[in-house]
Protein backbone atom coordinates (compact mmCIF):
# COMPACT_ATOMS: atom_id res chain seq x y z
CA UNK A 1 0.00 0.00 0.00
CA UNK A 2 1.37 3.42 -0.93
CA UNK A 3 1.06 6.61 1.07
CA UNK A 4 0.44 10.17 0.02
CA UNK A 5 2.90 12.71 1.39
CA UNK A 6 1.62 16.27 1.86
CA UNK A 7 4.41 18.88 1.87
CA UNK A 8 3.47 22.53 2.53
CA UNK A 9 5.95 24.93 0.95
CA UNK A 10 7.36 26.57 4.03
CA UNK A 11 6.95 23.80 6.60
CA UNK A 12 9.41 20.97 6.70
CA UNK A 13 7.22 18.08 7.83
CA UNK A 14 5.36 15.22 6.21
CA UNK A 15 1.75 14.28 6.78
CA UNK A 16 0.67 10.80 5.74
CA UNK A 17 -3.00 10.59 4.98
CA UNK A 18 -5.41 8.07 3.50
CA UNK A 19 -4.96 5.28 1.04
CA UNK A 20 -4.56 5.56 -2.69
CA UNK A 21 -5.12 3.49 -5.76
CA UNK A 22 -2.30 3.67 -8.29
CA UNK A 23 -2.63 3.27 -12.02
CA UNK A 24 -0.22 3.92 -14.89
CA UNK A 25 -0.48 7.70 -15.15
CA UNK A 26 -3.09 8.77 -12.61
CA UNK A 27 -3.39 8.72 -8.86
CA UNK A 28 -6.71 9.20 -7.10
CA UNK A 29 -7.46 9.91 -3.47
CA UNK A 30 -10.55 9.01 -1.53
CA UNK A 31 -12.39 12.19 -0.80
CA UNK A 32 -12.21 12.86 2.93
CA UNK A 33 -12.30 16.19 4.71
CA UNK A 34 -8.95 17.44 6.00
CA UNK A 35 -9.52 19.29 9.22
CA UNK A 36 -7.21 20.83 11.73
CA UNK A 37 -4.36 21.37 9.25
CA UNK A 38 -2.36 24.62 9.63
CA UNK A 39 -2.28 25.33 5.91
CA UNK A 40 -4.53 26.04 2.96
CA UNK A 41 -6.76 23.34 1.46
CA UNK A 42 -4.85 23.56 -1.83
CA UNK A 43 -1.74 21.51 -1.09
CA UNK A 44 1.37 20.43 -2.93
CA UNK A 45 2.04 16.73 -2.56
CA UNK A 46 4.04 13.94 -4.02
CA UNK A 47 3.18 10.26 -4.32
CA UNK A 48 5.71 7.61 -3.28
CA UNK A 49 4.85 4.05 -4.26
CA UNK A 50 7.33 2.28 -2.00
CA UNK A 51 9.34 2.82 1.12
CA UNK A 52 12.54 2.81 -0.95
CA UNK A 53 11.22 5.46 -3.31
CA UNK A 54 10.12 7.58 -0.39
CA UNK A 55 13.58 7.41 1.15
CA UNK A 56 15.23 8.37 -2.13
CA UNK A 57 12.84 11.26 -2.54
CA UNK A 58 13.52 12.58 0.95
CA UNK A 59 17.27 12.36 0.34
CA UNK A 60 16.94 14.26 -2.93
CA UNK A 61 14.82 16.90 -1.19
CA UNK A 62 17.46 17.46 1.48
CA UNK A 63 20.18 17.71 -1.14
CA UNK A 64 18.25 20.35 -3.03
CA UNK A 65 17.80 22.37 0.13
CA UNK A 66 21.52 22.17 0.96
CA UNK A 67 22.44 23.29 -2.55
CA UNK A 68 20.38 26.39 -2.09
CA UNK A 69 17.83 25.50 -4.73
CA UNK A 70 14.91 26.21 -2.44
CA UNK A 71 16.24 29.39 -0.90
CA UNK A 72 13.90 32.32 -0.26
CA UNK A 73 10.76 30.27 -0.66
CA UNK A 74 11.24 29.76 -4.36
CA UNK A 75 9.03 26.68 -4.41
CA UNK A 76 5.68 28.40 -4.36
CA UNK A 77 2.27 26.83 -4.07
CA UNK A 78 1.02 26.25 -7.58
CA UNK A 79 -2.55 25.35 -8.27
CA UNK A 80 -1.41 23.30 -11.24
CA UNK A 81 0.35 20.85 -8.95
CA UNK A 82 -2.87 19.69 -7.33
CA UNK A 83 -6.39 20.24 -8.53
CA UNK A 84 -9.24 19.76 -6.12
CA UNK A 85 -12.13 18.10 -7.88
CA UNK A 86 -15.32 16.46 -6.84
CA UNK A 87 -13.85 13.70 -4.81
CA UNK A 88 -10.70 13.21 -6.91
CA UNK A 89 -7.31 14.99 -6.81
CA UNK A 90 -5.12 14.72 -9.88
CA UNK A 91 -1.36 15.07 -9.96
CA UNK A 92 -0.28 17.70 -12.52
CA UNK A 93 2.73 19.79 -13.45
CA UNK A 94 3.38 23.55 -13.55
CA UNK A 95 6.13 26.08 -14.12
CA UNK A 96 6.94 29.72 -13.38
CA UNK A 97 7.25 32.51 -15.88
CA UNK A 98 9.52 34.34 -16.63
CA UNK A 99 12.14 31.55 -16.72
CA UNK A 100 14.56 33.31 -14.37
CA UNK A 101 11.87 33.60 -11.69
CA UNK A 102 12.71 30.17 -10.31
CA UNK A 103 16.49 30.67 -10.41
CA UNK A 104 18.27 30.49 -7.06
CA UNK A 105 18.70 33.95 -5.63
CA UNK A 106 22.49 33.74 -5.68
CA UNK A 107 22.46 33.27 -9.45
CA UNK A 108 20.38 36.41 -9.93
CA UNK A 109 22.76 38.32 -7.69
CA UNK A 110 25.84 37.11 -9.54
CA UNK A 111 24.25 37.82 -12.93
CA UNK A 112 23.38 41.42 -12.09
CA UNK A 113 26.80 41.97 -10.53
CA UNK A 114 28.46 40.75 -13.71
CA UNK A 115 26.30 43.21 -15.68
CA UNK A 116 27.57 46.00 -13.43
CA UNK A 117 31.12 45.03 -14.36
CA UNK A 118 30.22 45.12 -18.05
CA UNK A 119 29.07 48.72 -17.61
CA UNK A 120 32.17 49.38 -15.47
CA UNK A 121 34.63 48.71 -18.29
CA UNK A 122 32.41 50.37 -20.87
CA UNK A 123 32.83 53.56 -18.84
CA UNK A 124 36.55 52.88 -18.47
CA UNK A 125 37.37 52.44 -22.18
CA UNK A 126 35.02 55.09 -23.58
CA UNK A 127 37.55 57.84 -22.88
CA UNK A 128 40.35 55.97 -24.66
CA UNK A 129 38.27 56.27 -27.85
CA UNK A 130 36.74 59.71 -27.23
CA UNK A 131 40.09 61.26 -26.28
CA UNK A 132 41.01 61.65 -29.96
CA UNK A 133 38.13 63.97 -30.99
CA UNK A 134 38.24 65.67 -27.58
CA UNK A 135 41.94 66.49 -28.07
CA UNK A 136 41.20 67.98 -31.49
CA UNK A 137 38.30 70.05 -30.17
CA UNK A 138 40.06 71.46 -27.11
CA UNK A 139 43.60 71.57 -28.52
CA UNK A 140 45.13 69.13 -26.03
CA UNK A 141 48.62 67.80 -26.58
CA UNK A 142 49.69 64.25 -25.68
CA UNK A 143 50.73 65.23 -22.15
CA UNK A 144 47.36 66.75 -21.33
CA UNK A 145 45.53 63.80 -22.87
CA UNK A 146 47.70 61.46 -20.79
CA UNK A 147 46.88 63.43 -17.63
CA UNK A 148 43.16 63.12 -18.29
CA UNK A 149 43.39 59.36 -18.86
CA UNK A 150 45.68 58.66 -15.91
CA UNK A 151 43.44 60.60 -13.49
CA UNK A 152 41.11 57.60 -13.46
CA UNK A 153 43.79 55.46 -11.79
CA UNK A 154 44.32 57.97 -8.97
CA UNK A 155 40.74 57.51 -7.87
CA UNK A 156 40.90 53.78 -8.54
CA UNK A 157 43.98 53.33 -6.36
CA UNK A 158 42.74 55.51 -3.51
CA UNK A 159 39.39 53.74 -3.20
CA UNK A 160 40.57 50.14 -2.91
CA UNK A 161 41.16 49.91 0.84
CA UNK A 162 38.18 52.09 1.80
CA UNK A 163 36.04 50.01 -0.54
CA UNK A 164 37.13 46.75 1.07
CA UNK A 165 36.54 48.13 4.55
CA UNK A 166 33.10 49.52 3.71
CA UNK A 167 32.12 46.23 2.11
CA UNK A 168 33.13 44.47 5.32
CA UNK A 169 31.03 46.88 7.43
CA UNK A 170 27.93 47.48 5.32
CA UNK A 171 28.02 44.50 2.96
CA UNK A 172 29.19 44.41 -0.65
CA UNK A 173 25.68 44.87 -2.03
CA UNK A 174 25.29 48.40 -0.68
CA UNK A 175 28.82 49.42 -1.58
CA UNK A 176 28.39 48.17 -5.15
CA UNK A 177 25.14 50.11 -5.56
CA UNK A 178 26.73 53.36 -4.41
CA UNK A 179 29.85 52.73 -6.51
CA UNK A 180 27.84 52.21 -9.70
CA UNK A 181 25.78 55.34 -9.03
CA UNK A 182 28.88 57.47 -8.35
CA UNK A 183 30.81 56.42 -11.46
CA UNK A 184 27.70 56.64 -13.67
CA UNK A 185 26.83 60.17 -12.55
CA UNK A 186 30.49 61.21 -12.94
CA UNK A 187 30.51 59.75 -16.47
CA UNK A 188 27.49 61.81 -17.50
CA UNK A 189 29.27 64.95 -16.21
CA UNK A 190 32.29 64.54 -18.51
CA UNK A 191 30.78 66.38 -21.52
CA UNK A 192 29.66 69.23 -19.24
CA UNK A 193 33.08 69.64 -17.59
CA UNK A 194 35.28 68.86 -20.61
CA UNK A 195 36.14 72.52 -21.19
CA UNK A 196 37.20 73.02 -17.55
CA UNK A 197 40.28 70.89 -16.91
CA UNK A 198 40.13 70.70 -13.06
CA UNK A 199 36.48 69.68 -13.25
CA UNK A 200 37.19 67.10 -15.96
CA UNK A 201 40.05 65.56 -13.97
CA UNK A 202 37.85 65.47 -10.86
CA UNK A 203 35.07 63.71 -12.77
CA UNK A 204 37.47 61.01 -13.94
CA UNK A 205 38.82 60.62 -10.41
CA UNK A 206 35.23 60.05 -9.26
CA UNK A 207 34.78 57.43 -11.99
CA UNK A 208 37.91 55.72 -10.65
CA UNK A 209 36.62 55.87 -7.07
CA UNK A 210 33.25 54.39 -8.03
CA UNK A 211 34.82 51.60 -10.03
CA UNK A 212 37.55 51.07 -7.43
CA UNK A 213 35.17 49.98 -4.67
CA UNK A 214 33.37 47.52 -6.96
CA UNK A 215 35.85 44.59 -7.00
CA UNK A 216 35.90 44.42 -3.20
CA UNK A 217 32.11 44.71 -3.06
CA UNK A 218 31.70 41.86 -5.55
CA UNK A 219 34.25 39.75 -3.67
CA UNK A 220 32.29 40.28 -0.47
CA UNK A 221 29.03 39.14 -2.10
CA UNK A 222 30.66 36.07 -3.65
CA UNK A 223 32.21 35.13 -0.30
CA UNK A 224 28.78 35.43 1.36
CA UNK A 225 26.70 33.66 -1.25
CA UNK A 226 28.74 31.10 -3.20
CA UNK A 227 30.02 27.73 -1.93
CA UNK A 228 33.63 26.86 -2.68
CA UNK A 229 32.86 24.32 -5.41
CA UNK A 230 31.06 27.05 -7.41
CA UNK A 231 33.40 29.90 -6.55
CA UNK A 232 35.72 29.77 -9.57
CA UNK A 233 32.77 29.99 -11.95
CA UNK A 234 31.18 32.79 -9.95
CA UNK A 235 34.38 34.86 -9.89
CA UNK A 236 34.99 34.17 -13.58
CA UNK A 237 31.43 35.15 -14.50
CA UNK A 238 31.49 38.38 -12.49
CA UNK A 239 34.98 39.59 -13.35
CA UNK A 240 34.62 38.24 -16.89
CA UNK A 241 32.12 41.05 -17.30
CA UNK A 242 35.11 43.40 -17.43
CA UNK A 243 36.42 41.76 -20.62
CA UNK A 244 32.96 41.78 -22.17
CA UNK A 245 32.57 45.44 -21.20
CA UNK A 246 35.88 46.30 -22.88
CA UNK A 247 34.79 44.58 -26.08
CA UNK A 248 31.36 46.16 -26.03
CA UNK A 249 32.73 49.63 -25.27
CA UNK A 250 35.38 49.48 -28.00
CA UNK A 251 32.81 48.28 -30.53
CA UNK A 252 30.03 50.74 -29.66
CA UNK A 253 32.04 53.89 -29.00
CA UNK A 254 33.38 54.54 -32.55
CA UNK A 255 29.99 54.44 -34.36
CA UNK A 256 28.33 56.44 -31.58
CA UNK A 257 31.01 59.13 -31.81
CA UNK A 258 30.85 59.17 -35.59
CA UNK A 259 27.07 59.53 -35.72
CA UNK A 260 26.19 61.50 -32.59
CA UNK A 261 29.42 63.11 -31.39
CA UNK A 262 31.88 62.17 -28.65
CA UNK A 263 29.51 63.41 -25.94
CA UNK A 264 27.06 60.60 -26.72
CA UNK A 265 29.22 57.80 -25.32
CA UNK A 266 29.37 59.45 -21.91
CA UNK A 267 25.64 60.18 -21.76
CA UNK A 268 24.55 56.75 -23.02
CA UNK A 269 27.01 54.68 -21.00
CA UNK A 270 26.37 56.79 -17.89
CA UNK A 271 22.59 56.35 -18.11
CA UNK A 272 23.07 52.60 -18.49
CA UNK A 273 24.68 52.57 -15.04
CA UNK A 274 21.91 54.69 -13.55
CA UNK A 275 19.35 52.27 -15.03
CA UNK A 276 21.25 49.34 -13.50
CA UNK A 277 21.21 51.06 -10.11
CA UNK A 278 17.44 51.43 -10.28
CA UNK A 279 16.84 47.81 -11.35
CA UNK A 280 19.23 46.38 -8.73
CA UNK A 281 16.92 47.57 -5.97
CA UNK A 282 14.62 44.65 -6.81
CA UNK A 283 17.35 41.98 -6.56
CA UNK A 284 17.47 40.50 -3.08
CA UNK A 285 20.45 39.01 -1.28
CA UNK A 286 20.39 35.91 0.89
CA UNK A 287 22.47 36.39 4.00
CA UNK A 288 23.21 32.72 4.65
CA UNK A 289 21.69 30.41 2.03
CA UNK A 290 24.07 27.50 2.53
CA UNK A 291 24.16 27.11 6.27
CA UNK A 292 27.16 26.40 8.43
CA UNK A 293 28.37 23.58 6.21
CA UNK A 294 29.74 26.07 3.72
CA UNK A 295 31.36 28.56 6.04
CA UNK A 296 33.58 28.13 9.06
CA UNK A 297 33.09 31.66 10.35
CA UNK A 298 30.11 33.47 11.86
CA UNK A 299 29.03 36.34 9.65
CA UNK A 300 28.21 39.44 11.73
CA UNK A 301 24.79 40.96 11.40
CA UNK A 302 25.91 43.93 9.33
CA UNK A 303 23.34 43.91 6.56
CA UNK A 304 20.86 45.72 8.79
CA UNK A 305 23.34 48.42 9.76
CA UNK A 306 22.24 51.81 8.45
CA UNK A 307 24.43 54.30 6.63
CA UNK A 308 23.99 56.81 9.44
CA UNK A 309 26.05 54.70 11.86
CA UNK A 310 28.07 56.82 14.23
CA UNK A 311 31.68 57.70 13.50
CA UNK A 312 32.64 55.95 16.70
CA UNK A 313 31.14 52.69 15.49
CA UNK A 314 32.95 53.03 12.18
CA UNK A 315 36.22 53.80 13.94
CA UNK A 316 35.83 50.79 16.19
CA UNK A 317 35.09 48.56 13.22
CA UNK A 318 38.23 49.81 11.48
CA UNK A 319 40.28 48.95 14.56
CA UNK A 320 38.75 45.46 14.60
CA UNK A 321 40.33 44.61 11.24
CA UNK A 322 43.47 42.55 11.98
CA UNK A 323 45.83 44.59 9.79
CA UNK A 324 48.98 43.38 11.52
CA UNK A 325 48.00 39.73 11.12
CA UNK A 326 47.41 40.27 7.41
CA UNK A 327 50.94 41.48 6.83
CA UNK A 328 52.45 38.71 8.94
CA UNK A 329 51.16 36.16 6.45
CA UNK A 330 53.46 35.10 3.62
CA UNK A 331 50.41 34.04 1.62
CA UNK A 332 49.02 37.60 1.78
CA UNK A 333 52.34 39.01 0.55
CA UNK A 334 52.28 36.48 -2.28
CA UNK A 335 48.82 37.78 -3.28
CA UNK A 336 50.01 41.37 -3.11
CA UNK A 337 53.02 40.79 -5.34
CA UNK A 338 51.10 38.58 -7.77
CA UNK A 339 48.43 41.26 -8.12
CA UNK A 340 51.06 43.89 -8.85
CA UNK A 341 52.74 41.69 -11.46
CA UNK A 342 49.53 40.80 -13.23
CA UNK A 343 48.34 44.41 -13.28
CA UNK A 344 51.64 45.61 -14.75
CA UNK A 345 51.23 43.43 -17.81
CA UNK A 346 47.50 44.14 -18.09
CA UNK A 347 47.54 47.93 -17.79
CA UNK A 348 50.62 48.55 -19.92
CA UNK A 349 49.28 46.36 -22.72
CA UNK A 350 45.81 47.89 -22.45
CA UNK A 351 47.30 51.36 -22.90
CA UNK A 352 50.09 50.73 -25.43
CA UNK A 353 49.13 47.77 -27.59
CA UNK A 354 47.07 49.88 -30.04
CA UNK A 355 50.12 52.11 -30.58
CA UNK A 356 52.35 49.04 -30.89
CA UNK A 357 50.06 47.52 -33.52
CA UNK A 358 50.04 50.79 -35.45
CA UNK A 359 53.71 51.79 -35.27
CA UNK A 360 55.60 48.52 -34.97
CA UNK A 361 53.36 46.24 -37.04
CA UNK A 362 52.40 48.97 -39.53
CA UNK A 363 48.65 48.42 -39.19
CA UNK A 364 46.48 51.39 -40.04
CA UNK A 365 44.45 53.02 -37.28
CA UNK A 366 41.24 51.18 -38.17
CA UNK A 367 42.99 47.82 -38.14
CA UNK A 368 44.78 48.67 -34.89
CA UNK A 369 41.47 49.59 -33.25
CA UNK A 370 39.80 46.34 -34.28
CA UNK A 371 42.83 44.25 -33.33
CA UNK A 372 42.77 45.81 -29.84
CA UNK A 373 39.40 44.14 -29.28
CA UNK A 374 40.81 40.64 -29.83
CA UNK A 375 42.56 40.07 -26.44
CA UNK A 376 39.53 40.90 -24.27
CA UNK A 377 37.27 39.03 -26.69
CA UNK A 378 39.42 35.91 -26.46
CA UNK A 379 39.56 36.31 -22.68
CA UNK A 380 35.81 35.76 -22.45
CA UNK A 381 36.15 32.24 -23.86
CA UNK A 382 39.27 31.40 -21.87
CA UNK A 383 37.60 32.54 -18.66
CA UNK A 384 34.77 30.04 -19.03
CA UNK A 385 37.22 27.21 -19.70
CA UNK A 386 39.46 28.16 -16.77
CA UNK A 387 36.58 28.35 -14.28
CA UNK A 388 35.19 24.95 -15.29
CA UNK A 389 38.68 23.47 -15.10
CA UNK A 390 39.28 24.82 -11.59
CA UNK A 391 35.88 23.90 -10.15
CA UNK A 392 36.02 20.40 -11.62
CA UNK A 393 39.45 19.76 -10.09
CA UNK A 394 38.25 20.96 -6.68
CA UNK A 395 35.09 18.83 -6.97
CA UNK A 396 37.30 15.79 -7.69
CA UNK A 397 39.19 16.33 -4.46
CA UNK A 398 42.31 18.19 -5.64
CA UNK A 399 43.56 20.52 -2.92
CA UNK A 400 42.33 24.07 -3.46
CA UNK A 401 45.81 25.58 -3.06
CA UNK A 402 47.17 23.31 -5.80
CA UNK A 403 44.36 24.34 -8.16
CA UNK A 404 44.94 28.05 -7.52
CA UNK A 405 48.70 27.67 -8.09
CA UNK A 406 48.16 25.83 -11.38
CA UNK A 407 45.72 28.44 -12.69
CA UNK A 408 47.86 31.42 -11.69
CA UNK A 409 50.99 29.84 -13.18
CA UNK A 410 49.18 29.49 -16.51
CA UNK A 411 48.04 33.12 -16.19
CA UNK A 412 51.65 34.32 -15.79
CA UNK A 413 53.77 31.98 -17.87
CA UNK A 414 51.54 32.11 -20.98
CA UNK A 415 51.73 35.88 -21.67
CA UNK A 416 55.41 35.95 -20.69
CA UNK A 417 56.19 33.25 -23.26
CA UNK A 418 54.20 35.03 -25.97
CA UNK A 419 55.89 38.35 -25.24
CA UNK A 420 59.32 36.71 -25.47
CA UNK A 421 58.38 35.33 -28.90
CA UNK A 422 57.13 38.75 -29.99
CA UNK A 423 60.29 40.50 -28.80
CA UNK A 424 62.60 38.64 -31.19
CA UNK A 425 62.72 39.03 -34.94
CA UNK A 426 61.56 35.57 -35.97
CA UNK A 427 60.31 36.65 -39.39
CA UNK A 428 56.67 36.42 -38.31
CA UNK A 429 53.99 38.35 -40.17
CA UNK A 430 52.12 41.11 -38.30
CA UNK A 431 48.99 38.98 -37.99
CA UNK A 432 50.98 36.07 -36.59
CA UNK A 433 52.39 38.39 -33.91
CA UNK A 434 48.86 39.63 -33.20
CA UNK A 435 47.67 36.04 -32.81
CA UNK A 436 50.50 35.15 -30.44
CA UNK A 437 49.92 38.19 -28.21
CA UNK A 438 46.16 37.69 -28.25
CA UNK A 439 46.55 34.08 -27.14
CA UNK A 440 48.98 34.94 -24.37
CA UNK A 441 46.90 37.80 -22.97
CA UNK A 442 43.75 35.69 -23.19
CA UNK A 443 45.35 32.90 -21.15
CA UNK A 444 46.17 35.44 -18.46
CA UNK A 445 42.45 35.23 -17.61
CA UNK A 446 43.26 32.04 -15.71
CA UNK A 447 44.08 34.49 -12.90
CA UNK A 448 40.33 34.76 -12.22
CA UNK A 449 40.45 31.12 -11.09
CA UNK A 450 43.77 31.62 -9.35
CA UNK A 451 44.63 34.85 -7.56
CA UNK A 452 41.12 36.33 -7.59
CA UNK A 453 39.61 33.31 -5.80
CA UNK A 454 42.32 33.09 -3.16
CA UNK A 455 41.05 36.04 -1.13
CA UNK A 456 37.75 34.25 -0.54
CA UNK A 457 39.39 30.86 -0.01
CA UNK A 458 41.71 32.27 2.62
CA UNK A 459 39.17 34.30 4.60
CA UNK A 460 35.55 34.78 3.49
CA UNK A 461 35.06 37.21 6.37
CA UNK A 462 37.91 39.52 5.31
CA UNK A 463 37.87 38.74 1.58
CA UNK A 464 36.81 42.27 0.59
CA UNK A 465 39.50 43.86 2.79
CA UNK A 466 42.19 41.56 1.42
CA UNK A 467 41.20 42.35 -2.15
CA UNK A 468 41.25 46.03 -1.24
CA UNK A 469 44.85 45.66 -0.08
CA UNK A 470 46.07 43.73 -3.11
CA UNK A 471 44.09 45.84 -5.58
CA UNK A 472 45.55 49.04 -4.15
CA UNK A 473 49.02 47.77 -4.97
CA UNK A 474 47.67 46.42 -8.27
CA UNK A 475 46.54 49.90 -9.29
CA UNK A 476 50.08 51.31 -9.05
CA UNK A 477 51.14 49.97 -12.49
CA UNK A 478 48.27 51.96 -13.99
CA UNK A 479 49.95 55.11 -12.71
CA UNK A 480 53.64 54.22 -12.86
CA UNK A 481 53.89 51.46 -15.45
CA UNK A 482 52.03 53.23 -18.24
CA UNK A 483 54.14 56.38 -17.85
CA UNK A 484 57.39 54.42 -17.52
CA UNK A 485 56.65 52.53 -20.72
CA UNK A 486 56.34 55.81 -22.60
CA UNK A 487 59.59 57.12 -21.09
CA UNK A 488 61.49 53.94 -21.99
CA UNK A 489 60.05 54.05 -25.50
CA UNK A 490 61.31 57.60 -26.02
CA UNK A 491 64.72 56.62 -24.63
CA UNK A 492 65.31 53.26 -26.32
CA UNK A 493 62.92 53.29 -29.30
CA UNK A 494 62.49 49.58 -28.63
CA UNK A 495 59.12 48.00 -27.96
CA UNK A 496 60.79 44.86 -26.67
CA UNK A 497 62.68 46.84 -24.02
CA UNK A 498 59.98 49.32 -23.05
CA UNK A 499 56.75 47.29 -23.20
CA UNK A 500 57.60 43.59 -23.11
CA UNK A 501 60.75 43.26 -20.98
CA UNK A 502 59.30 44.74 -17.73
CA UNK A 503 56.14 42.68 -18.12
CA UNK A 504 58.12 39.49 -18.72
CA UNK A 505 60.20 40.19 -15.61
CA UNK A 506 57.15 40.67 -13.39
CA UNK A 507 55.29 37.69 -14.86
CA UNK A 508 58.19 35.30 -14.20
CA UNK A 509 59.10 36.58 -10.73
CA UNK A 510 55.41 36.62 -9.82
CA UNK A 511 55.20 32.95 -10.79
CA UNK A 512 58.13 32.05 -8.52
CA UNK A 513 56.69 33.94 -5.53
CA UNK A 514 53.22 32.50 -6.10
CA UNK A 515 54.41 28.89 -6.27
CA UNK A 516 56.57 29.34 -3.19
CA UNK A 517 54.22 31.16 -0.80
CA UNK A 518 50.61 31.21 -2.05
CA UNK A 519 48.01 29.33 -0.01
CA UNK A 520 44.24 28.93 -0.06
CA UNK A 521 44.02 27.38 3.39
CA UNK A 522 41.42 29.18 5.55
CA UNK A 523 42.95 31.57 8.06
CA UNK A 524 41.21 33.24 11.00
CA UNK A 525 43.59 36.23 11.24
CA UNK A 526 42.81 36.50 14.95
CA UNK A 527 44.23 39.63 16.49
CA UNK A 528 47.09 38.97 18.87
CA UNK A 529 47.06 40.52 22.28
Amino acid sequence: MARIILKPDNNFFNFSYGTIKASNCRTSVKSQPLTGLPFKPSLRFRVSCSIKERELENAAEKKRIINGLEVNGQLKEQESLGEVGSGVRNVGFGWDWPPWKSLPQRYKLIGTTSLAFVICNMDKVNLSVAIIPMSHQFGWNASVAGLVQSSFFWGYALSQLPGGWLAKIFGGRRVLQVGVLVWSLATTLVPILAGFMPGLVLSRILVGIGEGVSPSAATDMIARSIPIEERSRAVAFVFGGLSFGSVLGLLLAPPLIQNYGWESVFYIFGFLGIGWFSAFQFVKEDQSPFGAAYQSWTWPDLMNKSWDSSLKDLGDSLKDVPWREFFKSKAVWAMIYAHFCGSWGHYTCLSWLPTYFSEELNLDLAEAAWVSVLPPLASIFVTSIASQFADNMIAKGVETTVVRKICQTIAFVSPATCMILSSFDLGLSPWEVVSILTGGLALSSFALSGLYCTHQDMSPEYASVLLGITNTVGAVPGIVGVALTGYLLDSTHSWGTSLFAPSIFFYLTGTIVWLAFASSKPQTFSKSD
